[in-house]
């Protein structure tokens, strides 16, 4: 009784400091900061440099600074960006794209075609280690140049000329556009590159093509960029001015929305969605988003190297809808396959079990613990690890309790900063580890294709030869019923083997300000500053 009255009370002054604090736009009685667009963004971005960037929080910075060939609009279509069109060949193998003549980089350099040829093979070349490469392997000879069996100059992309640009693929790729808005596959300034090395990403060295330019970069602080009058959309950029706020602190960031500190949060969380929903109805945007979120078992080593039916079992006693509805609260949905609803010309599929009882999941998950090994004299001992925020510790810490109660394993969990979680997801050092998967285009692929024996996304070490042949038959494949029918086979042998364990699927929310014009809500959650702008100081009153 006790801890209820302690529990009301909070609930009480938490409700209480919401209804005081006053619904401020950012830049109330400062004019400088009313002419600036403020964004949460998360957790610190690695880099700036496009072919190494691999998070969302690089990204988002990213595609305000750079253009591709293609990008997306408002409504998450891909429409034309560097290239003011493009055309495909009769049998689909080659794209040729038509670059702006008016473009140019934030210096005053002509945007080419050349500059996509180096920064494409810059992609692949082994020596760049890039997380992405893996986005060409459509391209003719991709994939042996990211094995190291071919120079990067083999890359079958050609500037025909300075404003046209040739890409020939192994077979159609219907994805190809949207794969090109990927930051991953931006052009790098290559004078500044040869000048300065790896330190063309600071403020003052990095000119880039996009509607932004890099002023200034404090770590662990902010990222401000300013509108770039060389870009040849210039004229119809409407913000002078963003900067991007690093806050790894969810419920910190919202306080700060709160206060009229930010414009648009980068999330919203899950402890106050309830709150959120009822003090600022208008200025919370909740959508279904493309994301999965798993736990990635280590098949690298023991425990779960070659113990698929462990693996399993794991799975099987954990009840998403209840850890669901008891942890999460804005309408995320339970994940027992691997990709998400809603994703284009594709139907998402579960393992038979999913469907079971959960008393039937219970039997058939203690019988596989018990052939791998283990029992109550002998548990498995495990530790899960997760980057920091209070709803990875929450979810780590029911899993663990799942997991002790039904079957009796012990996992200890670690929380530790995201950049330190990559690492270890890089190098295997984690037993299991919390991780997302976020499309980075509106297709099945972008979430199978990680788990490619060779993919460097493929944190998890999975490798099955049934699984990357029919994936490789998918690429080739030009017929869109087939290609469905044959990625859903390669997604039910992963999830046969349950590599990693999908949790939930993602939905959208932020919280975006009132004098935030142009907004619209996309599955795969990217908006570029470039679409929207700020209304007067009056007529966001």
């Amino acid at each position: 009784m006790r801890r209820i009255l302690i529990l009301l009370g909070l609930l009480v002054l938490l409700w209480i400091s919401w209804r005081q604090v006053d619904d401020a736009a950012p830049g109330d009685g400062d004019a400088d900061t009313a002419a600036v667009l403020h964004r949460g963004n998360g957790a610190e971005p690695e880099t700036l440099d496009p072919q190494i960037a691999r998070s969302d929080s690089s990204g988002a910075i990213l595609r305000d600074l750079y253009e591709g060939l293609t990008r997306l609009g408002p409504d998450g279509q891909v429409i034309a960006g560097a290239a003011s069109s493009w055309d495909v060949s009769a049998d689909g193998r080659i794209y040729t794209f038509h670059l702006r003549p008016e473009a140019r980089w934030s210096n005053g350099d002509p945007l080419t075609a050349h500059d996509y040829v180096f920064s494409m093979r810059r992609l692949v070349d082994p020596e760049t280690a890039a997380a992405f490469a893996f986005f060409l392997s459509p391209l003719i000879n991709a994939p042996e140049i990211i094995a190291g069996d071919r120079p990067a100059a083999d890359l079958a992309v050609i500037a025909l000329d300075e404003h046209t640009l040739e890409i020939r693929l192994r077979a159609p790729t219907p994805y190809l556009p949207g794969v090109l808005t990927h930051p991953a596959n931006f052009p790098v300034h290559r004078p500044s590159l040869s000048r300065h090395g790896r330190a063309f990403t600071r403020p003052g060295n990095l000119v880039s093509n996009g509607a932004y330019v890099l002023s200034e970069a404090v770590t662990g602080s902010h990222y401000s960029l300013e509108k770039n009058r060389k870009y040849w959309d210039a004229e119809n950029t409407a913000i002078a001015k963003v900067v991007y706020h690093q806050i790894v602190n969810q419920n910190a960031e919202l306080a700060r929305f709160r206060a009229g500190e930010l414009d648009i949060t980068y999330t919203v969380p899950n402890n106050q969605f309830a709150l959120a929903a009822e003090n600022y109805p208008d200025q919370l945007k909740v959508s279904p988003q493309l994301t999965t979120y798993y736990y990635g078992f280590n098949l690298r080593r023991a425990p779960f190297a070659g113990q698929r039916g462990l693996r399993r079992a794991l799975s099987m006693v954990v009840d998403r809808r209840l850890l669901v509805g008891s942890i999460l609260t804005a309408g995320q949905e339970p994940a027992y396959g691997w990709v998400p609803p809603g994703v284009a010309n594709y139907t998402a599929i579960e393992p038979e079990w999913a469907g079971w009882t959960m008393a039937q999941r219970l039997a058939e998950a203690r019988r596989l613990y018990r052939a791998a090994g283990y029992s109550a004299a002998r548990p498995l001992k495990i530790e899960i690890r997760y980057n920091s925020a209070d709803i990875h510790r929450n979810i780590a810490v029911a899993i663990a309790s799942i997991w002790n109660e039904t079957l009796g394993v012990q996992a200890s969990q670690l929380n530790v900063e995201f950049q330190v979680l990559l690492q270890d997801m890089r190098n295997g050092n984690a037993d299991v580890f919390r991780s997302s998967w976020i499309a980075d285009y509106d297709d099945a692929y972008t979430f199978l294709e990680i788990l490619r024996t060779d993919a460097a996304a493929n944190f998890v070490g999975y490798a099955n030869p049934d699984y990357d042949n029919l994936l490789g038959q998918a690429a080739a494949t030009p017929d869109a019923d087939q290609r469905r029918v044959l990625l859903q086979q390669a997604e039910a042998i992963m999830l046969e083997d349950q590599p990693l364990m999908p949790i939930y699927f993602y939905v959208n929310k932020r919280m975006v300000g009132s004098r935030v014009e142009g907004w619209q809500s996309n599955s795969l959650n990217i908006h570029y500053s470039q679409d929207l702008s700020l209304a007067a100081p009056d007529a966001a009153d």
